[in-house]
């Protein structure tokens, strides 16, 4: 029974202080956001409303990759404040361990993490991507959608559907639909791929079907260029990214993308973090045990949020660079998505070993 009060009151104090962080946190950066935002207000049809609707519909995804640092801080923060007060002592005192204490707090944040990860595998995919694709069409006044069947534009009466945008250019499995002004379908045209060269772009092994009334005629060309195509940028925008699916999806696309001799490292790589999220929470917030029992039990909590918020940064730089360097020197992406967890696990290892 005490155990179980020791537990709710642990988590009562750091549910509160790991909340507040995240709060701060994705408040400060969403601020940020729509600061960089207002420069581009003007492009096209890109007004304040949808610079407003951008940055309320990345909150979800902002949440999920910053949760693991608000553990982090919260963790520092909420024990913190029971050890001005003493109540760490108190605790110890009637012979509570320094690990029993860690696990209220690792079963807090669990719990927490799931909630975020739910919200980050459901809402967070589909926000962000109709956000960035909400962007790129006001901005660029065009019409276009991007789905997990691929990309549909529109020009006039043509419409366009891209079934594997590339970024940097190179499309494969392009269909056009011309219609006539009653909305009739008058050619299809087919194309096993296409590249964008001098202002236009290239299609090859092209299939076209002609409809007149009942008479359909077909014919195979080798190449043909094509104008009424989104723009290479707006293709660039609208391409699925990693970031954009669920990790069930990502799993098949990465498969799917594997199986066609595609390149995949940056799937590979999204797709690693997701699965060591959990392990990388759950370090967070043991890093925390040590700077509270250890050094940092008599400082103030503004030096704690320092240290913390240190620890973040220093943590979301590793990620960063761990991770353009896999993609740039081919580095295995589940050793660059593990590494920092790891050297971060073993840092804590380190400094536990100071207070026992």
């Amino acid at each position: 029974m005490f155990l179980k009060r020791l537990d709710r009151y642990i988590a009562k104090t750091v549910l509160s202080t790991t909340l507040l962080v995240l709060l701060v946190l994705v408040g400060l950066f969403l601020f940020f956001t729509f600061i960089e935002e207002l420069d581009e207000i003007g492009k096209g049809n890109y007004s304040t409303y949808h610079a407003l609707n951008y940055v309320f519909m990345m909150t979800p995804r902002r949440t999920y990759e910053f949760f693991p640092i608000a553990a982090l801080l919260g963790s520092l923060l909420g024990l913190g404040l029971l050890s001005n007060n003493s109540e760490l002592t108190v605790m110890r005192a009637s012979g509570v361990s320094i690990m029993r204490i860690g696990w209220s707090l690792i079963k807090v944040g669990l719990a927490l993490m799931v909630l975020v990860i739910l919200l980050g595998e459901s809402v967070a995919p589909y926000a962000e991507q109709k956000a960035k694709n909400m962007r790129a069409l006001a901005q660029s006044g065009q019409s276009a959608l991007n789905t997990r069947h691929g990309l549909w534009a529109r020009d006039g009466n043509n419409f366009i559907h891209i079934r594997r945008p590339d970024v940097g250019g190179q499309l494969e499995e392009v269909t056009f639909y011309a219609f006539d002004k009653e909305q009739r379908l008058q050619q299809l045209t087919t194309a096993s791929s296409a590249f964008y060269y001098d202002k236009q772009w290239v299609l090859e092994d092209i299939a076209q079907t002609h409809i007149n009334g009942n008479q359909i005629t077909g014919e195979r060309l080798t190449w043909q260029e094509r104008s009424e195509f989104p723009t290479p940028n707006l293709i660039n925008v609208l391409t699925m990214e990693p970031s954009h699916l669920s990790t069930p999806e990502l799993y098949r696309y990465i498969d799917y993308l594997q199986q066609n001799n595609l390149h995949a490292a940056p799937y590979e790589l999204s797709f690693w973090y997701r699965m060591i999220y959990p392990l990388t929470t759950i370090v967070s917030i043991f890093l925390a045990l040590p700077f509270v029992f250890g050094s940092l039990r008599s400082v103030a909590v503004g030096q704690r949020i320092l240290v913390g918020t240190l620890l973040g940064i220093v943590f979301y730089a590793l990620n960063q660079v761990m991770g353009h360097s896999a993609l740039l020197y081919g580095i295995n992406p589940l050793f660059s998505a593990l590494l920092p967890t790891l050297l971060f696990f073993m840092l804590a290892l380190l400094l536990m070993r100071r207070i026992f």
